[in-house]
């Protein structure tokens, strides 16, 4: 059965000011009240004065993009943001997308998804890419240009220890032995992974090792019909069965004059992506203030997303 995602922007141009982050509790309710599936938030940790970079594919980018924020944004870390939100929720699923897991310690992420995984009884999905902003790694005393190894470093460690016990790892990185780190991960092959990337050797290589779905970015993010047989493929020639390998894309949401969702003509754009073999439709919906209100508007979105999917 398809999904449904909204984001929760974690993130304020300016200081909201005391209080101010209240509202992501109320729409994180609100989405749980009106049947939304999961949840998701973005991930940056600190930020340079070059935030033209974020529309350059060649560094990681979105051609065209553009950052919501300006370098004095204020962004709170994503999971202390979804432990925050497993207290005030108890089904909906818990998602990064994406946290730049290479400027994590590997044994302090491990150790950190796997609790807001027990706390939350399972909910968490683990989305992570490279990110395309050599400030973060530099401010975090990392190569730019290796961000692809440490990732694919960083996810190894976490699913040895979480899979493992005692845990056994070595690398050119890294090697340790007879280590214990408990509690694991509810699902015992680890908190998911979704993996994020264009498709290319490198990321198809971290989709098969690593990923429990795959999350398309850059071309992919824009036409993901034209690019999931190829992720299909590399899966299948690694012995690798894509039933219930998941596909994140955006649900391509049309508004009417007033800025409002236009849940009729957004549903038209749903059957031809779920046949393509999209699983997880995000959306980045406007929502009122206030819990009903938000809830009153997301249950139209859910309803008429069930009978699309249906």
């Amino acid at each position: 059965m398809p999904a449904l995602s909204i984001m929760l922007r974690s993130y304020s141009p300016t200081d909201p000011g005391p209080g101010g982050w209240r509202g992501l509790f109320d729409r994180a309710q609100a989405a749980e009240d009106a049947g939304v599936d999961r949840l998701f938030v973005s991930d940056h940790v600190v930020f340079g004065e070059h935030m033209d970079a974020y529309a350059r594919p060649e560094v990681g980018g979105q051609e065209g993009g553009r950052q919501p924020t300006g370098p004095d944004g204020h962004w709170l870390e994503p999971l202390t943001v979804l432990t925050a939100l497993s207290s005030v929720t108890s089904r909906i699923r818990l998602a990064t997308g994406i946290l730049l897991a290479a400027l994590r310690r590997p044994v302090v992420l491990a150790k950190t998804a796997a609790t807001i995984d027990a706390l939350s009884g399972g909910r968490l999905d683990l989305g992570v890419g490279v990110g395309w902003q050599r400030e973060e790694y530099e401010a975090a005393g990392l190569d730019f240009e290796r961000r692809g190894v440490l990732l694919d470093h960083t996810l190894d460690v976490c699913q040895t220890l979480w899979r493992e016990s005692p845990a056994h790892f070595e690398s050119d990185e890294l090697t340790f032995g007879g280590i214990h780190q408990f509690p694991h991960p509810v699902d015992p092959g680890g908190v998911p992974i979704w993996v994020s990337g264009t498709v290319n050797k490198r990321v198809l290589v971290r989709i098969v090792r690593f990923g429990s779905g795959w999350i398309p970015w850059g071309p992919a993010e824009a036409d993901p019909a034209a690019w999931i047989p190829r992720v299909h493929e590399a899966l299948s020639d690694a012995g690798r069965d894509t039933n219930g390998f998941d596909v994140a894309g955006r649900l391509p949401v049309v508004t009417n004059g007033g800025g409002d969702i236009d849940v009729p003509r957004t549903m038209e754009r749903v059957p031809p992506l779920v046949a393509a073999g999209v699983t997880d439709f995000r959306a980045f919906l406007r929502l009122p203030s206030g819990r009903s209100a938000a809830s009153e508007r997301l249950a139209v979105v859910v309803e008429a997303f069930r009978e699309a999917t249906s």
